[in-house]
């Protein structure tokens, strides 16, 4: 399925340096009118996020949406929980694994996907220190490696 009209709001940019990516999934997401326009004009943030299942259901903690700054009287919480939308098999699914001990629901990326919106969760594990380290060193060397290409080139 080719990925034609999306459009993408904000992303985790900290996620790959935290967290071991396992697998990723697409849901939707339960928001208020002023919160899309809010979104549209892409002031979301999704640092410090992550998923949790309560009462069976898939909620989103932890993502700011500011104020939308148009709304007349009626605003909402920035920080509220918000719901995130799957099939109940998709759903049941996730609840299995993420009851093994260290994984976690976070969001990659949130996005339009023609006129809804989107969001992007990745099951992941937390990477300890001394694997950040080693990722940075890694990532070191093939920077100095294509530095020297270059200049042999």
């Amino acid at each position: 399925m080719p990925e034609e009209n999306i459009r993408v709001i904000a992303t985790n940019r900290k996620a790959k340096h935290d967290y071991q990516i396992q697998s990723t999934l697409e849901a939707g997401i339960a928001l208020q009118g002023k919160e899309v326009k809010s979104v549209r004009e892409g002031r979301v943030n999704l640092k410090d996020s992550y998923a949790r299942f309560k009462m069976g259901e898939l909620w989103l903690i932890g993502l700011h949406i500011s104020q939308y700054k148009n709304a007349p009287v009626e605003e909402h919480e920035p920080l509220r929980d918000r719901k995130l939308l799957l099939k109940k098999s998709e759903l049941r699914k996730l609840f299995r694994q993420t009851e093994e001990k260290g994984v976690t629901l976070i969001p990659l990326k949130i996005y339009f996907r023609q006129h809804l919106v989107k969001i992007e969760l990745a099951l992941a594990h937390g990477k300890r220190k001394y694997d950040k380290r080693a990722a940075i060193a890694e990532k070191d060397m093939k920077r100095d490696l294509a530095r020297e290409q270059k200049y042999n080139n």
